[in-house]
């Protein structure tokens, strides 16, 4: 949950319109009259948005626009730009007059950290910099830091431990740090999609880190998004259709601390100890905020926990990959 590098979702867009393009799959053809296409980064991420538009100096006026939301919204919430407000944070402990979006994204952390009876929290920091530091020494223990060094970071993580309102945000207790990344690539999906839908765009698809559909599919069909566990896959897991829906996968098969790869980087803020329970899972939400944050709680969270959390969130739809590759489909208030 801390690493944009690790590219713990692998998501690839099937489809007329959008494409990340990671996993090939049917014939379709990407060409399109007046289809403006960008690639790039968000987060360390690879993204990309392609808009179809009747004047194409529209279109790129669009996209120059939530391209640079996306590079105003990186100097809050990245890791590893040195004037990010994140950054600044983590430094100081406490941060004045913070920005409007981090205050935003903590509220709504706080909302799904209580959803998902506490699997999902961005102060686990602390444990990734523990795993990070433990297996880059020399001569690293194989089997991962030792218990005290585990139970001494562990008083550093719970959100309770950060205050915070719209004048300042300051952490409980020296050594605290947060990390957005669970979370922050939707938020940055979303409000890429509200700036294209203020420009009256009805039809796309965007990729900022997570994916996000605005209405069909140029000819009314719907998105095509294939889903896998790992970035390298020849073929999608799954291939989901989706219309006016955003979708996140969490694996931990994308970055492991170690060569052995016992120690991936989805933390359980529980105990410090990697997620164990599947090989991905994949949220369908009406928001990519939602669907980033809660790919993330579900990779800890046991099947029943889960369900007891759809019943009470009807518009969701998670998908389960378990270790033995046995897959699942579950429905809100199924």
């Amino acid at each position: 949950m801390t690493d944009p590098l690790d590219r713990r979702r692998v998501i690839a867009i099937m489809g007329a319109a959008a494409g990340l393009g990671l996993i090939p799959f049917g014939r379709e053809s990407m060409a399109e009259a007046h289809a403006v296409t960008w690639r790039g980064q968000a987060l360390g991420a690879p993204a990309s948005l392609t808009l179809h538009h009747h004047d194409r100096a529209e279109a790129e006026r669009l996209i120059d626009g939530a391209v640079a939301e996306v590079r105003r919204l990186e100097r809050v919430f990245s890791l590893y730009r040195d004037d990010s407000a994140l950054v600044e944070l983590n430094l100081t402990g406490a941060l004045v007059a913070p920005p409007a979006d981090m205050v935003t994204l903590l509220e709504a952390s706080r909302a799904f950290r209580d959803i998902s009876e506490g699997a999902f929290d961005p102060t686990v920091q602390p444990l990734w910099m523990l795993y990070g530091e433990h297996f880059a020494a020399p001569g690293a223990d194989p089997s991962g830091p030792s218990e005290e060094r585990l139970r001494e970071v562990a008083t550093l993580v719970g959100l309770d431990g950060v205050r915070f309102s719209r004048d300042r945000i300051a952490f409980a207790r020296h050594g605290m740090a947060l990390t957005f990344n669970g979370i922050a690539q939707g938020y940055i999906t979303d409000k890429a999609v509200e700036l294209l839908r203020s420009g009256g765009i009805t039809k796309s698809l965007v990729d900022m880190g997570e994916i996000r559909a605005l209405g069909t599919r140029p000819d009314g069909s719907p998105w095509r998004v294939g889903v896998a566990a790992l970035q390298d896959a020849r073929e999608p897991e799954a291939v989901l259709e989706i219309v006016d829906k955003a979708v996140a996968t969490s694996s931990g098969g994308g970055f492991h601390f170690d060569g052995a790869g016992r120690f991936n980087h989805l933390l359980d803020p529980h105990d410090g100890r990697p997620a164990r329970l599947y090989r991905s899972v994949t949220v369908v939400a009406p928001k990519a905020t939602e669907a980033d944050a809660l790919s993330t709680a579900f990779s800890l969270m046991e099947r029943t926990s889960i369900e007891r959390v759809l019943k009470t969130r009807p518009e969701l739809e998670v998908h389960l990959t378990a270790r033995s590759g046995d897959r699942s489909r579950l429905h809100g208030n199924a």
